[in-house]
């Protein structure tokens, strides 16, 4: 097969792809030799047809009315834990400010995972899968995982000191969602939520 019509090989998978959806170089390795297939992701990186998000990923870019833009970050990052095998939540800052315990808002797109500590890049917008013990993504994807993970940011004495506003803040049924998992985390936050439970 041409280099060029393994390329095309390659877009019409890319295409066939939800939005967002990776494309991982080794679902091609059926199209052509290993070499052949990185040699054609390659220049469809360079194009623009493609971008690279990390090592042997890659995702097409969303075309729109203003030109071209990166997928949504979130998404992109579920679909890359999920194909992985890897537990993914969002940032205990990002948690803590979608409760209102904080006004910060991250500058950095940050998540935490259970696979390994790494960068991808979305165009010129990073974003980072920091590795956390598996304590910290008890509960991802669930109301009470926010909790958890905006305890852990917060520490012991400021998530003491913010008890009474998560609270008021916090969605129904969450806080004791976490209660039922205390067992999964350590101790201070265990206590802290019984005292909120109770």
């Amino acid at each position: 097969m041409s280099n060029e019509s393994l390329a095309e090989q390659i877009m019409i998978h890319a295409h066939a792809l939800p939005e967002g959806q990776p494309l991982f170089t080794k679902q091609l390795l059926g199209l052509g030799t290993r070499a052949g297939v990185d040699q054609a992701l390659s220049r469809l990186a360079k194009s623009g047809a493609l971008l690279r998000v990390g090592r042997g990923i890659y995702v097409r870019p969303i075309e729109g009315r203003f030109g071209t833009r990166p997928p949504e970050t979130g998404r992109l990052v579920e679909a890359i834990a999920e194909a992985r095998g890897e537990t993914i939540a969002s940032h205990g800052a990002a948690a803590a400010n979608a409760l209102g315990l904080t006004t910060q808002v991250p500058t950095r797109s940050v998540y935490l995972t259970s696979g390994r500590s790494r960068t991808l890049n979305l165009g010129k917008l990073r974003v980072g899968l920091q590795h956390v013990p598996a304590w910290q993504l008890t509960l991802a994807g669930k109301p009470g995982g926010q909790i958890v993970r905006a305890l852990a940011w917060l520490g012991p004495q400021r998530a003491q000191e913010l008890s009474p506003l998560l609270k008021r803040k916090a969605p129904r049924g969450a806080i004791e969602e976490v209660a039922r998992a205390r067992m999964r985390l350590p101790d201070w936050m265990a206590r802290q939520v019984s005292e909120l439970a109770g």
